[in-house]
């Protein structure tokens, strides 16, 4: 295992070598001049000029990209120009935020359409089939903008029910120690159940938002693949066998549907990851889809880029783990292909 784990890192490396340089070229693409943005408005052309060699614009491309990748192989993802901070030093504080909605929605979605899923196939034609495609049509239908701003609308505004969408935490609260940067985590390891609880309070409309868009995908998956399962030989025979019906159900039947639905999970995963930038957005969520997104806004080079390989070096650990789950839930399934 470990060795087919090394050969899955080794042949991701080209797919990361192509992402840095389809990233540099396309940031350099960008309409917009860096330098005039940081010089002001009322610079002269002579201050632009003088902002651009500082910040190495002035070299010939070619240069610009190799210098680039000598930071990169040392760790060195460069300077934001807009906060003046090391780029790793932002993502990493950034990147837990974002980490903590997400596979937060990821789990509440799979709670909801997992068992969803299952009961739709199990019983095709009835009342829970006819509310499963109402609730995942309602799912991919709806924008996440909307679906954020509906629910702060609702349970902020006019319910009082959800705390104000600014943010992690509310400001008479301050963060755990740092661990994990996972504040839930971090909150509990602290034993502050008054702070794990106001955390919770704010994740809870962000979460909300996210969680009904994906949980779309898995619920139809899951009943796609649960009613080819159910239809096979070995189920059949499982039944005419005299096992129990939640046996056949859980043990043969789940157990065999589940590879389709986790490859979905890891494209869902990835989505998420990528597209939390909305929701980050809407509730004022200090992640690094946010960052990317004003790095983006000011002509920032370097945030930009480090996103990209960050999502990217991500979406690698990612795939890896979905292969990992497949030999776990089928150890007949092997990864030397």
């Amino acid at each position: 295992m470990t060795r087919i784990i090394l050969q899955r890192l080794l042949a991701a490396l080209p797919n990361l070598i192509g992402v840095v340089v389809i990233t540099f070229i396309l940031t350099r693409a960008l309409p917009g001049d860096p330098a005039a943005y940081f010089a002001g408005g009322a610079a002269t052309q002579e201050a632009v000029e003088q902002v651009r060699a500082q910040l190495g614009l002035d070299k010939p491309l070619v240069e610009q990209f190799f210098v680039y990748v000598a930071g990169l192989a040392r760790g060195d993802l460069g300077l934001s120009l807009t906060t003046g901070q090391p780029v790793l030093q932002e993502l990493l504080q950034r990147l837990p935020a974002s980490l903590e909605m997400v596979l937060l929605a990821l789990v509440l979605s799979c709670a909801v359409a997992i068992p969803l899923g299952v009961l739709a196939a199990t019983r095709p034609g009835s009342w829970i089939d006819q509310l499963c495609r109402v609730i995942t049509t309602a799912g991919v239908s709806l924008p996440t903008f909307f679906t954020g701003l509906l629910l702060a609308y609702v349970f902020y505004f006019l319910l009082g029910w959800a705390p104000s969408p600014l943010g992690r935490l509310d400001p008479m609260y301050s963060p755990p120690p740092g661990v994990t940067g996972l504040y839930l985590i971090d909150a509990a390891l602290a034993g502050d159940a008054g702070l794990w609880w106001a955390a919770l309070k704010q994740l809870i409309l962000p979460v909300l938002t996210m969680a009904i868009f994906v949980l779309a995908p898995i619920a139809r998956m899951t009943r796609a693949s649960m009613l080819g399962v159910l239809s096979a030989d070995f189920i059949r025979t499982a039944r005419a066998s005299g096992l129990s019906s939640s046996t056949v159900l859980l043990r043969y039947g789940l157990r065999n549907a589940l590879l389709p639905v986790v490859t979905t999970l890891g494209m869902v995963f990835g989505y998420m990851l990528g597209s939390s930038v909305i929701v980050e957005k809407v509730f004022g969520w200090p992640g690094v889809g946010s960052y990317a997104i004003d790095a983006l806004t000011a002509s920032d080079y370097a945030p930009v880029q480090g996103f990209v390989v960050a999502m990217g070096i991500l979406f690698v650990l990612l795939n890896l783990l979905v292969d990992v789950l497949y030999v776990l839930i089928d150890p007949r399934v092997t990864l030397e292909g």
